[in-house]
């Protein structure tokens, strides 16, 4: 388990190998927002700490350096919440008491033979696999970054984190990975807690009352529970288990399936609940997990990304700072921004953007149409999901490029470039710089348009 961070440890000297290279559920690319971070990019699998230089993409026919990046980073693996973890015990509970049983060997194993390890304490936070998503992250940063993401560098390094354990227990270990990476035997935290910044989906009315509390907008997630697709499922796991089919809700299929994704995530273990699904299951039930997150955190509503607005005028404030003109005699730009938070961090801010937008929203009566969709969340907000901009020094002024995940995305209206000029990124977002006012969005003063069915779609 902890063979990542030993590698940080000892500065990269070992075999580079994950400790989730044994078997992977076929289904593992289907967990959602509780996918792997290596599931996403399989070549981790194989060395936890690859770097792909090619990823940076400034024009070839200018001479470029990156000056600074911004990265805002989802929080590593963590343990169920409360609520799932009850619906495990109710699960479990249910097939121990009435499961027929039958030969598989799959089958004897959650009948009989696994234990409800899960306890309420645990209630989201960050597992030591978590901790190792972050310190690699960090690693692999610094190498991409190497001028950037320096021991010289690090008073001007500035992190900022939800105030939620998982974050701050994050944050704490993409700093152990930085300095153990540096070779510091000692390790120093220097990070703020800002929920202003990091939850701001907490500290927009619109938002809460508008979606957040609102009965009806997530009408969508639960017309397709009860759909003919989910049901089709649950009838499939019934039959698998034994059990009568009124006995199983949905709720604790999906239980069944997320007990999956957290033995894997957190054990780098093919559970036996594993078997109970195949891959046309898996898809039924992670487009349920999508329709949740478009409706409640993406493209779904406008309030969504609008909401997002202090956090990229935090990120736009600092990029410009960072590619300023500067005399000889200035002191060099801030070289990194480190800023820790949530699936509903992330999600909001890359709606704003534009980012991963499909032609046709996803709905309850549309699944069969929506198999080649951009937006899956578990591709996008993995866990240790990663949205990062990179401001270059360029002969012909300052650049930015956007990196999802260690992957490259062009911004939207500027496909023709990986890094358009920075000039050109903020005329594409003029509106937005100029306005994206939390107070008008999210208070209402101002008309509060964003909150109803975003008609842009």
């Amino acid at each position: 388990m902890f063979c990542g961070w030993l590698v940080a440890a000892l500065g990269l000297t070992m075999t580079r190998r994950s400790c989730s290279s044994r078997s992977v559920p076929d289904i593992a690319a289907y967990f959602g927002t509780k996918t792997r971070y290596e599931d996403v990019n399989p070549h981790l699998l194989r060395d936890v700490l690859t770097v792909n230089a090619s990823v940076l993409r400034p024009p070839a026919t200018e001479r470029c350096v990156p000056v600074h990046l911004t990265a805002v980073i989802r929080h590593g693996s963590r343990y169920p919440t409360v609520k799932n973890i009850r619906r495990i015990q109710r699960l479990s509970e249910l097939v121990r008491r009435e499961a027929a049983g039958g030969p598989a060997g799959w089958l004897q194993d959650v009948q009989s033979r696994w234990e409800m390890w899960y306890t309420e304490d645990m209630d989201g936070q960050l597992v030591m696999k978590g901790r190792e998503d972050l310190r690699q992250l960090a690693v692999r940063l610094s190498l991409l970054f190497p001028s950037l993401l320096t021991e010289e560098n690090v008073m001007r390094i500035r992190l900022r984190s939800s105030s939620k354990h998982r974050c701050v227990s994050s944050v704490e270990a993409f700093q152990e990975g930085l300095q153990h990476h540096w070779r510091r035997t000692d390790v120093h935290y220097r990070h703020l807690v800002d929920d202003k910044l990091m939850r701001f989906f907490e500290h927009c009315r619109g938002y809460v009352e508008g979606v957040e509390k609102n009965r009806t907008a997530l009408l969508e997630v639960q017309k397709f529970k009860h759909g003919p697709e989910m049901e089709g499922v649950k009838r499939k796991v019934a039959e698998r288990l034994g059990l009568p089919q009124h006995h199983l809700t949905a709720d604790l299929v999906e239980a069944a399936f997320f007990l999956c994704s957290y033995e894997l995530s957190i054990k780098s273990l093919h559970s036996s609940w594993c078997f109970l699904f195949d891959e046309d299951d898996a898809k039924v039930l992670e487009y349920k997990s999508d329709l949740k997150q478009y409706w409640k955190r993406f493209h779904g509503y406008m309030i969504s990304g609008l909401s997002s607005c202090p956090l990229f005028h935090h990120i736009f404030r600092t990029l410009d700072k960072a590619g300023r003109p500067r005399r000889s005699t200035d002191a060099p730009p801030e070289p990194a921004s480190i800023l820790i938070g949530h699936a509903e961090t992330l999600l909001p801010l890359m709606s704003l953007l534009g980012l991963y937008m499909d032609q046709t929203p996803p709905t309850a009566d549309n699944y069969h149409t929506q198999h080649g969709r951009r937006f899956r969340s578990g591709l996008i907000v993995p866990y240790a999901a990663n949205l990062v901009f990179v401001l270059y020094d360029c002969q012909r002024g300052p650049r930015l490029q956007l990196l999802v995940n260690e992957s490259p995305v062009r911004f939207p209206g500027l496909e023709t470039e990986d890094a358009p000029l920075y000039r050109d990124v903020r005329a594409a977002y003029r509106h937005l710089l100029d306005g994206c006012d939390i107070q008008r969005e999210c208070e209402g003063m101002g008309g509060g348009g964003g909150r109803g069915p975003n008609i842009e779609l």
